[in-house]
């Protein structure tokens, strides 16, 4: 059973900065970023392989960051420039196959951490 704990959420005005970080407690071969505001699926926003191939949902190209660290065991989200569309919870996830952006893709999942954005 892999175990994923997120922090770093919280709520900051339009244009702000976040760091999200996700600790892992074994390394999986891709992990990212989803997110989910209410009434709304949830999202793929950023994932990174072990090959350090990343991908990122449109909305959020230029603006956020994903990566993760040597051990392969602490997943970072840097959001930049953030937007009110941006609110939601962010919820880490992790996958055993080299692509992991769709749902379905995915094995594991933490608990979520709340960002909230304000104009």
């Amino acid at each position: 059973e892999v175990q994923l704990v997120e922090s770093g959420g919280g709520s900051v005005q339009v244009g702000g900065s976040l760091r999200l970080s996700c600790a892992a407690s074994s390394p999986r071969l891709c992990v990212g970023w989803f997110r989910q505001a209410p009434g709304k699926e949830r999202e793929g926003v950023a994932t990174i392989n072990s090959r350090s191939i990343t991908t990122y949902t449109a909305s959020v190209k230029g603006r956020f960051t994903i990566s993760r660290d040597n051990a392969d065991t602490t997943l970072y989200l840097q959001m930049n420039n953030l937007k009110p569309e941006d609110s939601a919870m962010y919820f880490c996830a992790a996958a055993d196959k080299w692509s992991c952006f769709k749902q379905t893709d995915i094995g594991y999942w933490g608990q979520g951490t709340q960002v909230t954005v304000s104009s």
